[in-house]
Order: structure tokens, then sequence, then C-alpha cells
């Protein structure tokens, strides 16, 4: 006779340690779940059984709406005003930091309607302080040379003008540029400057337009014509 052979045991098969992480990390998802779930319907609750706080946060909303549009339209309309009144004595402008008086271009081309003006002057700023479109479409791209003591600082040189007509074309896709100084210009510089169609604000053509209301376009010579027709042109 021949002998049956025990079966053997079959080994249970324990899972694996990514698999317990897997079920923990449901297990977790599924308690975290419920507890949002449920919190969310006690808050349903709450509201139903007190409506009346609802409508109350909602009006107060609205109120705090009214509050920040009212508050961003009397900015826009003092930002208005000024920018129409915006004047600036020589004394003044001789008297500020070199920053500040990029800040007062910026300024006074955003009087003149360039909107969009901005200044960009600091390290690395590949010689363009001032940027900004005109109403005309027009790109300007303005360099910004201040001297403290005004007429009797150093003159800006042709080296200055170098830096603008490398460039504010090839680089900031000027269409207008110009280098706009409280100083004095050197000869060769203003020559420069009109070999390579390039607009030089010296001290006296800086006087008139900070002191006055034209915009700097109409101060210039040969500016561009207009890049697109428009209720100005």
């Amino acid at each position: 006779m021949t002998r049956r052979r025990p079966s053997a045991r079959r080994r249970t098969r324990r899972p694996s340690k990514r698999q317990q992480q897997k079920d923990a990390q449901l297990i977790a998802f599924a308690v975290v779940a419920a507890a949002v779930i449920g919190l969310a319907v006690m808050v349903v609750n709450w509201l139903l059984a007190h409506w009346w706080a609802l409508l109350v946060a909602l009006v107060l909303a609205v109120l705090a709406g009214i509050g920040w549009l009212s508050n961003r339209q009397q900015q826009a309309r003092w930002e208005a005003v000024r920018a129409q009144g915006l004047r600036y004595a020589l004394s003044q402008l001789d008297a500020l930091h070199h920053a500040k008086f990029e800040e007062a271009v910026r300024d006074l081309m955003r009087r003149d309607g360039c909107q969009d003006a901005q200044r960009v002057g600091g390290g690395g700023d590949l010689g363009a302080d001032v940027k900004a479109t005109d109403p005309l479409g027009r790109r300007w791209v303005i360099q910004c040379k201040h001297r403290r003591n005004g007429a009797r600082g150093s003159a800006v040189g042709t080296p200055d003008l170098q830096v603008l007509n490398g460039t504010a074309r090839p680089v900031h896709g000027a269409d207008v540029a110009v280098i706009v100084t409280n100083g004095r210009v050197t000869g060769p510089a203003v020559t420069f400057a009109k070999q390579q169609r390039l607009h030089v604000v010296d001290r006296q053509t800086l006087a008139v337009w900070a002191s006055g209301s034209r915009p700097l376009w109409e101060l210039l010579r040969a500016v561009p014509p207009p890049r697109r027709p428009t209720s100005l042109s």
C-alpha cells in the first residue's frame, strides 16, 4: 500500500509594506473626507437654522465691495487731477535724487497721456530708465542723466548718446529714443544725436516741458509719425 503524503500547509501571504502604506493612506483619506462632509453638513444645517446670519454676511460683503470700488474710483480721480496739474520747476528737479528724477520723468510722461509709462532704471537697465507708449502708439525709451549741480555739473557727452543709440532700438524696440538731463549737453553729443536720429532734452527744453502742459513730442523736432491713426493724429 502506498501512503499518502501529508498535504503541505498553505502559507498565508502577508501584505507588502507598500500595500500597507497604501491601505493606511486610503483609511486616512476616508477619515478626512468623512470629517469634511460631516463639517459641511453641520455648517449647512446651522445656516438653514440661522439664515439671517447669511443675509447679514452678504449685506456686509456687498457694502465692503461698494466701499472698495468707491475708494478705487476716488484714487483714480485724484491721480487724474494730480497728473493734469503736474508741474516741476528746475530747482525742484535739481534737488532730486537721480532715482527720483527718473520717477519725475515717468510722471511727466503719464501727464502727457502715456498711461503705461514706467521707470525701469537701475542695475542692468541697458540704457533705458523710462519706457512709455504715447497716445499715438509710439514707443519711447528715455535715458535720464541727472546732475546735482544742474548747469554747473558735468556735461552729457557723446559716450552717453552712444549707449542709448546701441540699445534703444535693437534691445528696447524704441520708436523715439531720448536722453533727458537737467544739465548741459556737449556740442559733439548734439551733432551725434542728430546723425543717429536721437532726441536730446537739455536743461532749457526740460524747463519748458516740466513747467508747462505741452507733451514732450510737441517740443521735439523730427519725431516719427504715429504708429496708428487716432483722434490726436
